[in-house]
């Protein structure tokens, strides 16, 4: 596949909100047949001690309660490069007033690029409804890469 054809998913640690975001992103594209695919990453200087093992069990158990059984459930946590911005034709942050900045440190040459929504981590807004916001996100993301033309 080609880089045009890649959504990058960023997060403050790559362990739950840009991971769900990677899987339901990948398993409806692919039910709907569309040439796209997602990848996500950390945008923190340093991934967290406290994630404990390679994604969070909150994100797993909503995903398996949507029979899906996640590609990417073995790999670690990975910190974001800015090869993995080259790599990607869109970017999304999760949340906007917690990523902007850390992203604009970071990645100041490409932080334009970036499309910010608005979904909080764990300790400001239960799973359910936080994985929930991003279904519906991920879905309107779908929709207007379907009216694209490939």
């Amino acid at each position: 596949m080609s880089k045009t054809n890649r959504v990058l998913f960023l997060c403050t640690g790559n362990y739950y909100r840009s991971r769900y975001a990677e899987e339901i992103f990948n398993h409806h594209v692919r039910l709907e047949g569309l040439g796209w695919s997602a990848f996500s990453r950390a945008v923190a200087d340093k991934l967290s001690p406290e994630n404990i093992g390679p994604i969070s069990p909150y994100a797993l158990i909503a995903l398996q309660a949507k029979g899906i059984a996640p590609d990417g459930a073995e790999r670690d946590p990975m910190l974001c490069t800015l090869g993995d911005f080259a790599d990607a034709e869109l970017v999304v942050a999760l949340k906007d007033a917690e990523h902007r900045p850390m992203i604009e440190r970071r990645f100041a040459g490409v932080a334009d690029r970036v499309e910010y929504w608005d979904v909080d981590d764990i300790e400001d807004l239960d799973p359910p409804t936080a994985l929930g916001r991003i279904d519906d996100l991920v879905g309107l993301l779908i929709g207007s890469l379907q009216s694209r033309k490939p």
